[in-house]
């Protein structure tokens, strides 16, 4: 069969969607946590756009992340750990739910989860456990922009917090960090105060929430979701102590740089860049980074300062990188590495061993049941993604054979063209575009940058078939039919609130 009439099959399969599942689904084992006693604490800390490759444990001499590098030291490392749709809202809804996006429906930004998902928040207030959220949620508003509005900035206490019952110290969508605000029971926007770096207030936040937790006779869950690096990139917008650190670093662009954008981009992906625009924007990007994890700091040293540190679980993750102009993007909402690469750190001192590092391809829908199987909890039936937990405490076990990522739109509008499905192994992307039917596979151990896309070479297609098969089959057991992004609209979405998925009639 010819290259050409593979790929058409390959295509026409995808549409059919005939085939089985390719993920194994594991049952709930209850021995990964502590066997008696009280259930360990859980603290999840989410940056927003933080890609591994600017983290000083992944490589990058110039970042300065002490405590990211000493959460390597003294826990684990997932180093392939992927976003499944490396866009702010797919993530937080794939995080919640266990569930891919075409299971979710949150297909682009600025959509209103559908609360009728079983989440990590029911969980663990089922299990008993004192909740705690601080930052941006990312998941209830209905309006395309006018994030400023309560009505789209505040979550209303009910279904719509998706379990997190108790703290609450939340906001929908902002990313201007200074004269912040936050709501907690009413739509009044309550201010850090004059000068206060968000991050900083946040992180307050978090640590008062910690100390008060740790009175009661109860576990503590605490989710705290900090804005930063994310855009917008100005020496305003991140204190001057930070933004002094970098003011003076060059920031060359990568062999990958190009000035021509990329056709698959939206309007966020394809804005007017330069390597002497982007310099200056990495600048301030390492600036809040280096802030965000001088919180961190604080707040591990809360968690020892209360003496809890070996009965807490700590996570340290983002929902998605930032390209900073690698094959001609900006932003995120794509396959290639820049994006779609995030850190994942979890440390549990007398748990999980220190100065590990997992290759297991961990992808956002399999972080809720690695956490419940690690917290002794159960893991819903309709969660979709794996247990990774004998992973994370050094034992080995199953694990999945590749992450499966998607596209499902531009990043917050309805517009077609931009849909892509992909495959990421432990060496390998595949990716193929709805539009047109184009296919990539990189090799990412000989060509970090994914330069040289392989799909059509003689020697690789023994490879191609495998990844096109396992595409198949994946979709096919997630009833995922490969649709543009305006059939979501017509079929799912009503007012810009979720009404069906591909798994939820």
């Amino acid at each position: 069969m010819t290259c050409e009439a593979s790929r058409r099959e390959f295509l026409k399969s995808l549409a059919a969607g005939t085939a089985l599942g390719l993920l194994p689904k594991c049952a709930f084992s209850a021995g990964t946590a502590q066997a008696a006693g009280r259930r360990p604490n859980l603290i999840y800390v989410l940056a927003d756009q933080l890609r591994y490759s600017s983290c000083g444990y992944g490589g990058d001499p110039r970042a300065r992340t002490p405590t990211m590098d000493r959460m390597a030291r003294e826990g684990i490392s997932f180093r392939n750990a992927v976003s499944s749709m490396p866009v702010c809202s797919a993530y937080r809804a794939s995080l919640f739910t266990g569930k891919y996006t075409t299971s979710t429906g949150m297909v682009i930004n600025e959509l209103r989860m559908n609360p009728h998902h079983e989440c990590l928040g029911h969980v663990l207030t089922r299990a008993g456990y004192e909740t705690g959220y601080v930052g941006k949620w990312h998941l209830y508003a209905n309006q395309a922009g006018n994030h400023l509005d309560p009505r789209n900035s505040f979550v209303p206490r009910g279904p719509d917090r998706l379990g997190f019952d108790r703290y609450w110290a939340a906001y929908n969508f902002h990313h201007d960090y200074y004269d912040a605000y936050y709501h907690t029971e009413t739509p009044e926007k309550i201010r850090y105060g004059d000068g206060v770096y968000e991050p900083d207030g946040q992180t307050d936040l978090a640590i008062e929430f910690l100390r008060k937790a740790c009175r009661l006779d109860k576990p503590f869950a605490l989710v705290l979701s900090v804005g930063t690096p994310h855009d917008p990139w100005s020496s305003n917008n991140v204190p001057p102590e930070f933004y002094g650190m970098f003011r003076d670093v060059r920031f060359p662009p990568p062999s990958n740089y190009t000035d021509r954008m990329d056709p698959y981009g939206d309007r966020w992906s394809n804005i007017a860049k330069s390597p002497a625009k982007i310099e200056k924007w990495m600048q301030v990007y390492y600036a809040m980074t280096a802030n965000l994890d001088r919180n961190l700091g604080r707040l591990l040293g809360a968690v020892e300062q209360a003496g809890i540190a070996d009965h807490t679980l700590v996570v340290f993750t983002s929902d998605h990188g930032e390209m900073f102009g690698a094959h001609g993007r900006m932003k995120k909402n794509t396959f290639y590495e820049e994006a779609a690469r995030v850190p994942f750190l979890m440390r549990w001192p007398g748990r999980i061993p220190p100065a590990r590092v997992s290759d297991a391809c961990l992808n956002t829908v399999d972080i809720m049941p690695t956490l419940l199987s690690l917290m002794n909890l159960p893991i819903p039936d309709a969660v979709e993604g794996m247990d990774l937990a004998p992973c994370a405490l050094g034992r080995g076990g199953p694990e999945p054979p590749a992450a499966f990522l998607m596209n499902t739109g531009a990043c917050a509008e309805w517009e077609d063209g931009h849909e892509w499905r992909a495959l990421r192994d432990k060496r390998y992307t595949y990716a193929v575009y709805r539009v047109d039917g184009a296919e990539l596979l990189f090799d990412n151990t000989s060509d970090p940058y994914q330069m040289q896309n392989l799909a059509a070479a003689p020697e690789h297609a023994a490879t191609m078939d495998r990844f096109r098969k396992m595409l198949r089959e994946k979709m096919a057991s997630l009833h995922d039919t490969f649709e543009r992004s305006t059939w979501y609209r017509d079929h799912w979405i009503q007012d810009r609130i979720i009404l069906r998925t591909a798994t939820m009639p």
